[in-house]
């Protein structure tokens, strides 16, 4: 689940919970609380051991090019 989804859903149960309070509350509130609560979310998913996908997969991009650069160095030093 991505980070956006992640928010998405915490703002929906929010606003589920809220219910009828929801309609007095200012319509951009629940989306400066996502903006707010995203982060926080993030952080402790990550304080769990997962990651998002986007980060997953930059950090998957710098270990398969640094696997290659050491496999270029290794050819390199037999050579």
């Amino acid at each position: 689940m991505s980070q956006d989804e992640l928010s998405k859903a915490v703002i929906n149960i929010l606003k589920k919970e809220l219910g009828v309070v929801k309609d007095v509350l200012p319509s951009d509130l629940l989306q400066n609380l996502q903006k707010v609560i995203g982060p926080e979310i993030e952080k402790l998913i990550e304080k769990s051991g997962y990651v998002s996908k986007s980060k997953y997969k930059a950090l998957e991009k710098l270990a398969n090019n640094l696997e290659q650069r050491i496999i270029n160095l290794e050819n390199n030093t037999k050579e």
